[in-house]
């Protein structure tokens, strides 16, 4: 019928009467749409990545999930948030953050009294050296609450069992009913169904003080106790993989599998039967990768999958102590595109390239020992990625204030490190950046291709925006000769970096 300009990767459209609010993944904001004129009428900012939202029953407000958090790695709270917008007046009223931790949210949903919302996402637990993984040591699969009258977090449970990860909770539905949740576990390839009532009688419980256990004390101690959910909760295991969204019609749920091309139904008694959608392509080697970078079964207990903490082969946000270069030391997690092209990899070099750094994930992120095909599929997958656009562009050009940013780009020296078509030489620098707790203060010099997208900053995240990069962290002109810039040169810089 028509066809609306809205914003950066658009990927969700949530309607209220002849009104569309359209969520744009990249831009970080959402397209309010008149669908009688087929016109974008405002942009509402939001904080980053928004890729859910569900109405109030009442239609008053819009409830956004953004996927990721954005804080410096530095801060002592880092966590992904809810944005509410009111969709009468097209402000964004409050951010709602969940607790520390959380990130890579996937999808939200409202109960059918309109009480509640729910939210997916991953609490990582970052803070800690990953020299284990059992009982979620890394990273633990939760969903959280949200009060819809008071606009406020309420709670966060984990789907996890003490000693089986439910990795990678994606889509999440309440039932007309309201008598269950639906989520499903993209990593572990499951429906996971939830007593709703019972699980909230439970936690009045705990808000009541008439439950105690050696793990709840009070309520901030549920997001801990793998157990809460025990008795309440089932995990059903599906004949496809890489399970996705959720539909529900006169008790019948259906489950779309990504990667297997096929639909799970599951009938009253909870009992699946696969639908294929055609006859599927001979796999690829990209293709085949993709899958084992998504699949927590390459990982003991299958707690977590390598998109745990690289969502679209991207950054989490959050700093890890990987252990590859010491005990004490967390850095930044990096980017994966390019990795390939760009050794050696790492944000100390530790690794002489990228096949040698899947290798040693697996193996000491994942705890796993995964077959040498798998490995090699990985790597296939992750040379097959490519950069994705800078919401910077117009029509695929920069603009004038980043054209004359790429000047000031080689005029105060950053060209002579970020070189050639993936902006790096190879090669490591001390940049003035280290604390005096780093054996060695040189670090890679990484690409800057995605540079808009891969916030933080900097080998501790301490930066949250890349012109605090070139101006704030920049002690001594160490890392490109900036400090004697005006104010335009800097502005016309980072529009440059951010168009990258």
């Amino acid at each position: 019928i028509s066809e609306i300009e809205v914003g950066h990767t658009p990927v969700e459209v949530v309607v209220k009467g002849e009104v569309a609010f359209v969520l744009n993944k990249f831009s970080n904001d959402v397209s309010v749409v008149d669908l009688k004129s087929a016109k974008e009428t405002h942009r509402i900012a939001v904080i980053r990545e928004p890729v859910g939202a569900v109405l109030s029953k009442d239609g008053n407000h819009l409830f956004v999930a953004n996927s990721l958090p954005n804080m410096r790695g530095t801060d002592a709270m880092i966590a992904a948030c809810i944005s509410i917008i009111n969709t009468n007046t097209l402000i964004k009223e409050k951010d709602v953050f969940l607790p520390h931790g959380s990130n890579g949210l996937k999808d939200i949903c409202m109960s059918n009294d309109g009480r509640f919302a729910y939210v997916t996402h991953i609490l990582a637990r970052y803070q800690l050296a990953t020299t284990q993984i059992e009982r979620g040591w890394i990273n633990t699969n939760a969903f959280s609450i949200i009060d819809i009258e008071n606009q406020e977090y309420y709670n966060t449970l984990l789907l996890d069992d003490v000693d089986l990860g439910a990795a990678n909770p994606w889509d999440i539905a309440c039932s007309d009913s309201g008598e269950r949740l639906f989520i499903t576990l993209a990593g572990t390839h499951e429906l996971c169904v939830i007593d709703r009532e019972r699980m909230h009688e439970k936690l009045e419980e705990v808000e009541k003080g008439e439950l105690r256990t050696s793990i709840i004390k009070g309520p901030g101690d549920v997001k801990n106790d793998f157990s809460f959910l025990y008795g309440l909760k089932k995990r059903i295991k599906t004949g496809g993989t890489g399970l996705r969204g959720i539909a529900e019609r006169d008790g019948m749920v259906f489950v779309a599998e990504y990667f297997s091309g096929t639909i799970s139904v599951f009938d009253r008694e909870e009992r699946p039967e696969s639908i294929s959608l055609g006859s599927q392509p001979v796999l690829s080697g990209e293709r085949e990768g993709e899958i084992c970078f998504h699949d927590a079964r390459l990982c003991f207990q299958q707690w977590q999958s390598c998109s745990s903490c690289h969502p679209d082969a991207r950054t989490d946000g959050l700093n890890w102590d990987l252990l590859n270069d010491g005990m004490g030391n967390p850095k930044n997690t990096k980017s994966l595109v390019l990795s390939h092209l760009n050794p050696p990899v790492m944000i100390t070099g530790i690794r002489p390239d990228a096949e040698t750094a899947v290798r040693a994930g697996i193996k000491y992120i994942q705890f796993f020992q995964a077959p040498e095909e798998d490995a090699r599929a990985i790597d296939a997958y992750l040379k097959s990625l490519q950069p994705v656009a800078s919401p910077r562009l117009v029509n695929g050009k920069l603009t004038p204030a980043a054209l004359r940013g790429k000047n000031v780009f080689s005029d105060a020296a950053c060209s002579s490190c970020h070189s050639g078509k993936n902006f790096t030489n190879l090669e490591k620098y001390d940049v003035g950046t280290g604390d005096g707790r780093e054996k060695d203060t040189q670090f890679d010099t990484p690409s800057l291709n995605e540079a808009w997208r891969n916030a933080p900053y900097l080998y501790d995240g301490r930066a949250l925006t890349l012109k605090e990069v070139v101006t704030a962290f920049n002690r001594n002109d160490k890392h490109g000769e900036t400090s004697k810039l005006t104010d335009q040169q800097v502005a016309d810089l980072v529009e440059y970096l951010e168009s990258i």
